[in-house]
């Protein structure tokens, strides 16, 4: 299973991103959206779970969970805008990987049989970041992340 991982779109969905998650079965938006047609645009792809970041303060962006959680491939997955407001222990609750944004600094890392991935910003560059989605692929019982830099 290929799910696609994006956030911090700040209204802006780059064509590239729509490119590098094609053929993706799921999308997780990790929040700052900007903009309802966004998700709306993603769902042409793969059904969606989105939550609302920071920035997501009006309409129907204002409407999305500050968290959620979704089991994909036979994997739990918890969306949480920032990793600083994670609110529970993903090692106990069984989660698999935490999806966060906010940062727009793209990252992998596991700690406790838990793998933290944030794929970066989507959206407007900020400061020298790169512009990433992320990906993941389940087979089995492995979960294998990538970043992808969707512009130079």
């Amino acid at each position: 299973m290929m799910i696609g991982i994006i956030s911090d779109t700040h209204g802006l969905l780059r064509p590239e991103a729509l490119v590098a998650l094609a053929g993706a079965q799921h999308i997780l938006h990790a929040g700052d959206v900007g903009d309802a047609e966004i998700l709306d645009a993603l769902r042409g792809i793969a059904p969606v779970t989105a939550i609302r970041g920071n920035v997501d303060l009006w309409g129907a962006c204002a409407e999305l969970p500050a968290t959620d959680a979704v089991e994909l491939g036979g994997k739990l997955f918890y969306l949480v805008h920032s990793v600083h407001d994670l609110d529970i222990k993903p090692e106990v609750a069984g989660v698999a990987v935490v999806v966060s944004g906010h940062s727009h600094r793209p990252g992998i890392e596991t700690r406790d049989g838990v793998m933290y991935l944030n794929p970066g910003s989507a959206g407007p560059r900020r400061f020298q970041l790169p512009v990433t989605v992320a990906i993941v692929e389940i087979a089995g019982d492995t979960l294998a992340a990538r970043i992808v830099q969707i512009l130079q």
